[in-house]
């Protein structure tokens, strides 16, 4: 079997709520789906999720090959770009070419993903996390209710602005989550927002307050030095990695014992998070991959010795997917259909008539331009 080509199409999730984080919220709550299509001479079709405007570049490196050397292909991606850089937009698209390859692996083999990595359990813990910055106090609490019933044991909340709101909602998803055991687990996302001081003083509060589990992307993702001054000060857990492509960048904050919770972004790739939950595992330290649209690497982590757990965050899929997976049990219940157990109805995506909104200029992948610099929450937001 050879790669002959691919196609892309681009779909939608419809969040049906605000969907955000302290950067920016989008209040449509629909957002863009970028699919990859990677064909084979065989008919078969792997499918990769993630942006990959840089495709074009990095292509040629599979073109031709045979598809179930998947790791050595995802060298051969890195090598194709060695002089002209590997990260951002061009890591997207590595990564969504080797999520199709995983795929097709999986695929030629007639099993699910998480059987050809070697998974024992098609069942992988969760937690709940709703990207609710942007929700009401009334929504929030009927959000995380939705989560409860599912049978989930604990939670993330979206913060870093307003640090009453942020104790309060704690305190609040804590009573949600005590339906199912004595002691939830409760973790607070700040996605970059703090200084090192503000995270010591800001935790120091919280923290007389709540058991809190782990503090997530306090600082800007590449302070080391930064994320362990505030790991030294508190008590909770720092978590971060998300947002970091290879191993490279893993390398000072593994080096400064920086975190404490190993995260990576599922729109990295399967590859990605194997490589990076290693080289945590080597040090002792558990691994924790971001949910996205499909929950396409938790075939990985169900795999691997050091998975903490993934972050889940709804409760369906996007227009035009059918996913061979279940929410429910407190996590993701992978099934057993070939692959990834994603199927792409190209109808139904095509036939689809919302606009989604993740890259529009107060949207949460668009840094604000005070970010980080703020005593308070302003009283106004602008003096135009």
């Amino acid at each position: 079997m050879k790669i002959t080509g691919y196609r892309s199409l681009t779909t939608v999730h419809d969040w049906k709520r605000p969907v955000g984080d302290v950067n920016g919220v989008i209040a449509s709550g629909v957002t863009e789906v970028p699919i990859l299509l990677l064909e084979t001479d065989s008919g078969l079709t792997g499918v990769g999720l993630g942006q990959h405007v840089d495709i074009a570049r990095v292509f040629p490196a599979v073109e031709n090959e045979d598809p179930r050397a998947v790791s050595a292909l995802y060298d051969r991606m890195l090598a194709q770009v060695f002089k002209s850089g590997h990260a951002g937009a061009t890591y997207g698209a590595i990564a969504a070419i080797d999520m199709a390859l995983w795929d097709l692996k999986a695929k030629m083999a007639n099993e699910p993903l998480w059987r050809t990595l070697g998974a024992r359990d098609r069942f992988v813990p969760g937690y709940a996390s709703g990207l609710c910055y942007g929700l009401d106090d009334d929504a929030f609490e009927a959000l995380y209710v939705r989560w409860a019933e599912l049978g989930f044991t604990s939670a993330k909340i979206k913060g870093g602005r307003d640090l009453d709101r942020d104790i309060r909602r704690l305190l609040k998803a804590r009573d949600i989550f005590r339906a199912n055991t004595a002691r939830p687990a409760l973790m607070l996302d700040v996605n970059e927002c703090w200084t090192r001081k503000q995270a010591v003083r800001h935790l120091g509060e919280i923290e007389s307050q709540i058991d809190l589990t782990w503090i997530e992307e306090p600082l800007r993702r590449w302070d080391a030095e930064g994320h362990a001054v505030v790991g030294r000060a508190v008590r909770a857990a720092v978590a971060t990695g998300e947002n970091l492509t290879g191993l490279d960048q893993f390398g000072p904050l593994f080096d400064a014992r920086a975190m404490d919770i190993v995260q990576t972004g599922s729109v990295w790739g399967v590859t990605h998070f194997n490589r990076v939950a290693i080289a945590a595992h080597a040090h002792n330290l558990p691994i924790s991959p971001v949910g996205y649209n499909a929950n396409p690497v938790a075939h990985a982590a169900a795999a691997a010795p050091n998975s903490l757990g993934v972050e889940v965050q709804d409760f369906h899929f996007p227009v035009g997917l059918k996913v061979d997976q279940q929410i429910g049990d407190g996590g993701i219940i992978l099934g057993d259909a070939p692959g990834l157990g994603i199927e792409v109805d190209e109808a139904a995506i095509a036939a689809n008539r919302l606009n989604g909104a993740w890259e529009v200029i107060e949207g949460p992948h668009v840094r604000p331009e005070r970010a980080g610099l703020d005593l308070g929450p302003p009283i106004r937001a602008s003096h135009p």
